[in-house]
């Protein structure tokens, strides 16, 4: 068992380089092909008359990059209730290149209730931005503000969804393997957004057109079930009901039932969690594994429930580096034994 900072990182062998291979940073494939396409259009037309150009006589004027000062913030309203269907987009300084800058999403928790919201995440998206990270930070509604089932899921698939809007306003992004983390009842729902294409047709959240491909959840009642049956009231009234009252709900949104051995994922928990009990963490990096895929628990001594997401804690630089070098590594490398 490994150990990072001298914190217990179940599931990682010692030997396991924390830091691998990262993402290549640049434009897309895309974009080199939108450049050489009329060079080629015209190497081929040349020929068909039996020459080739033997210079270039007018080379295209680079396009201008533009380059942000500060981090900056854009709200989006993602669907009709403006109040809480929002989202913040946070862009790093500097250049601002097509395809150039990796997408974090965030999703709050707070129980699913409505006393919490997407503020409490301000000062964490800040910090990945300074990092050089886009950010895309979510509210959604919430049980005591309309939310509750099948709502709270709805509007965060809506959410998620609407990255590809975003994506068609801000082309510095990029979109197509990206990092969710979520906190609380919002890593639950960050497991199971990366695990949408898995569900039925019928079932909320299904065919999405933006999925995160990996995940950081900080202490995540991932095994919802579990968690129900040692007293978590909060997940019974957001999903309306006991395991034994409303089975189908918890088998299309509980993380453990939704497993893809495809998403790695790294779950962080406080030793001194109360609300959310470790062993949460712990029995899905478990199911995981038993089913041939990627996933760490990784134990922060002496936080607790909320204090695993202060940036006050003790634990917070080695919270952000998990974050960040999960973004960074290749995919093929992240959480590799």
């Amino acid at each position: 068992m490994a150990t990072i900072d001298g914190n217990t990182l179940e599931g990682i062998s010692a030997t396991t380089p924390w830091t691998l291979h990262h993402r290549a940073s640049g434009a897309k494939r895309s974009n080199v092909v939108r450049f050489l396409a009329p060079l080629l259009a015209a190497i081929v037309t040349s020929a068909g008359c039996g020459t080739l150009p033997t210079e270039v006589t007018e080379t295209p004027a680079a396009a201008e990059v533009e380059v942000l000062p500060e981090v900056t913030v854009q709200r989006f309203e993602y669907a009709a209730d403006s109040e809480q269907n929002w989202a913040d987009l946070y862009l790093p300084a500097g250049p601002q290149q097509v395809d150039s800058i990796p997408l974090v999403v965030l999703i709050h928790g707070g129980a699913w209730q409505s006393k919490l919201g997407a503020d409490v995440f301000d000062g964490l998206a800040r910090e990945l931005a300074d990092h050089g990270m886009a950010v895309y930070n979510i509210e959604y509604r919430r049980v005591g503000s309309g939310g509750g089932w099948p709502t709270t899921f709805h509007d965060v698939a809506t959410a998620l969804d609407y990255v590809t809007e975003v994506d068609k306003r801000f082309p510095q992004l990029t979109v197509d393997d990206e990092l969710v983390v979520g906190h609380s009842a919002g890593a639950q729902l960050a497991v199971w957004a990366g695990t949408r294409h898995k569900l039925r047709d019928d079932e909320v959240g299904s065919h999405p057109s933006f999925r995160p491909t990996r995940v950081v959840s900080l202490a995540g009642p991932l095994d919802m079930v579990y968690a129900a049956e040692h007293g978590d009231h909060h997940i019974v009234r957001v999903l309306g009901g006991r395991p034994t009252e409303v089975p189908d709900r918890y088998t299309s949104v509980d993380p453990i039932q939704n497993i893809d051995p495809e998403v790695p994922v790294l779950a962080l928990h406080g030793t001194r969690d109360t609300v959310v009990s470790p062993e949460n963490s712990r029995r899905y990096v478990a199911a995981v594994k038993q089913q041939g895929g990627r996933a760490a628990v990784k134990m922060l001594t002496g936080e607790n429930h909320t204090s695993i997401v202060s940036l006050r804690s003790p634990s917070h630089d080695e919270v952000l580096r998990a974050i960040t070098t999960t973004s960074q590594t290749d995919l093929d490398d992240l959480l590799t034994e």
